[in-house]
């Protein structure tokens, strides 16, 4: 292991969020911010309970989830994606360091950014609603699974595309609205059969379901299931970057 390689991978991703601390910081918990006096204040006072929760305490996990999977996503493919633009990518592939150390160093910047974020968005929650977290550890579980999940998600986004357009289209066109659609700001018990069916297949409700688990105890699927459906797309996640790198897609071409 190459650890001072992955070391400097790391070090210039960190470095990179302190130098855009606006865009990766401050810009994330002001929108959250707004989310809590839009939905938490301005919604919460008509609906002042979900299974026990109040409607402001509800949907700090969504929330949190929200930031999360978009900073995840967005840290690791322009991590990866501005080697390629200016292909300084070239260089890194001819150094002695194997691909397991550059996705380490990648994917373990964003995942870490993301989770400084959460800690952050958390605590800034705490301040406008009154915060119990039943299973802290179980949170945290969730927590990294999910930013390394996302951050590995983000690093194949990066690798596929060939322009800043298409970074953008899978986090605002598919992932932002799984996020809305998965129980973010709601129970799926408060949907019609039909639609709590469909909303069984999103991927994102068994996040947010598991991670809200964490906090009351409160839940739309079994917990279980969820740490099954974010393992089985972990793996997938590392499969696919197990391949891109065996074939050179997209790196060596």
């Amino acid at each position: 292991m190459n650890f001072s390689a992955v070391r400097a991978i790391y070090a210039f991703e960190m470095s990179r969020m302190w130098r855009t601390l606006f865009q990766s910081i401050i810009s994330p918990v002001l929108s959250t911010s707004l989310y809590f006096v839009v939905f938490g204040s301005a919604i919460g006072s008509r609906i002042p309970e979900i299974e026990g929760v109040s409607y402001g305490s509800f949907i700090v996990p969504g929330l949190i989830m929200l930031s999360l999977l978009t900073q995840s996503l967005s840290n690791a493919a322009f991590g990866i994606y501005f080697p390629k633009f200016t292909g300084t990518i070239y260089e890194l592939l001819s150094a002695p360091i194997s691909s397991f150390e550059i996705v380490l160093g990648y994917v373990g910047a964003a995942a870490t950014k993301s989770l400084v974020l959460g800690a952050i968005i958390l605590a800034t929650a705490s301040l406008f609603v009154d915060l119990q977290i039943a299973h802290p550890i179980i949170m945290l579980l969730f927590l990294v699974l999910t930013a390394i999940t996302f951050s590995l998600l983000g690093f194949i986004i990066g690798i596929w595309a060939d322009s800043f357009e298409k970074l953008q289209i899978v986090p605002l066109l598919v992932i932002t609205p799984l996020v809305f659609l998965g129980g973010s700001f709601y129970s799926v018990n408060m949907l019609p059969p039909i639609w709590q069916t469909v909303t069984l297949f999103n991927p994102v409700l068994y996040l947010v379901s598991g991670f809200r688990w964490s906090f009351y105890e409160v839940a739309d699927v079994n917990v279980g299931i969820s740490l099954a459906v974010i393992a089985v797309f972990l793996v997938s996640c590392i499969s696919i970057v197990w391949w891109i790198f065996k074939t050179g897609y997209q790196v060596k071409q």
